[in-house]
């Protein structure tokens, strides 16, 4: 019986242990390895000075993540021009004074932000292939899916107004401008998508007379979004939400976005074209996770430095 069993068993232990391993690598090393991504972006107007733009995403800040606080304090040695918050800060109804913690040395700069559902709601533990299976469903968030029952609804409003107070633009469903040593840009923002939170009426419009730049910002990337702000002209969107995928395969990607948004543009700079209307699109894949499944694989948390340029 041994000889019958034993090769069976000992491929059994070693795919267990590869698979501890991955685990272990995954929460103890991935999730907690931040990187910087620097893109440019060829956006502005002829003759105009680079800007430094950081977007920082998806922080899902849990209590106790001195790490993460520590690596997103440090980023304001990079002096970006402004800061651009696309949502999900929180993981953790406690967290609140972490996050602004964290965020306090990028609040000094100009900033705009949007939230994500998980400002306003506290996450539940989910099964991770539920996502496959909505894929496969084309349901994402209540984007098809009945509505949440029972969610624990975090205290968004203090960070809310800690933002305000610094002086960075709430594009919850409205616009706003930034003036940078003689330019002016101009932003319209988006309530999530995710949980239907958007209201594309009440800010379409196109860009605004007399801006040198004009942004669409908004937390979770679903097309109807990325359609809306593209056919109205912006030339180029800002989003989170995907985490990039997360847990994505090497040397393949990922196998989600978590909204209807294709996973060839999961993360990164892409493009979205409407008709004769094209916009760079830039997903953030985040820096952090859902605490009820903090890992990461092949999908390091990241923050991005867009340096835009003139246009070629």
């Amino acid at each position: 019986m041994r000889a019958r069993y034993g090769v069976p068993l000992k491929v059994t232990a070693v795919g267990a242990a590869v698979g501890a391993a991955g685990l272990a690598y995954a929460a103890g090393f991935e999730a907690r390895s931040f990187r910087l991504r620097r893109i440019t972006v060829p956006v502005l107007p002829h003759g105009a000075r680079p800007l430094r733009v950081l977007q920082v995403s998806d922080i899902h800040m849990v209590c106790g993540q001195r790490k993460k606080r520590a690596w997103l304090q440090s980023l304001a040695g990079l002096r970006p021009d402004f800061v651009v918050n696309t949502g999900d800060n929180l993981s953790d109804p406690e967290a609140v004074p972490e996050v602004l913690d964290a965020l306090g040395p990028l609040m000094e700069f100009p900033g705009v932000y949007v939230f994500g559902s998980n400002d306003y709601y506290g996450p539940k533990l989910r099964n991770p292939a539920r996502y496959l299976l909505e894929k496969v469903q084309g349901k994402h968030g209540l984007n098809g899916n009945a509505p949440a029952v029972g969610v624990v609804h975090n205290p968004w409003e203090p960070m809310r107004d800690a933002f305000d107070e610094a002086g960075w633009l709430n594009l919850s469903n409205t616009r706003g401008r930034l003036k940078l040593e003689g330019m002016e840009l101009a932003f319209t923002g988006l309530d999530d998508p995710h949980i239907k939170r958007d209201r594309y009426a009440e800010v379409q419009g196109g860009p605004e007379t007399g801006a040198d730049l004009s942004i669409g910002v908004v937390h979770a990337p679903y097309i109807r979004s990325l359609d809306a702000f593209t056919a109205d002209g912006y030339p180029l969107i800002l989003a989170g939400h995907t985490h990039g995928g997360q847990l994505c395969i090497p040397f393949y990607g990922a196998l989600v976005t978590n909204c209807d948004l294709d996973t060839d543009r999961v993360k990164g700079l892409s493009s979205h074209t409407v008709g004769d209307q094209r916009a760079y699109l830039h997903v953030s894949a985040g820096c952090g996770t859902n605490r009820y499944t903090p890992v990461r694989f092949a999908c390091p948390p990241e923050a991005t430095l867009l340096t835009l340029t003139p246009k070629g």
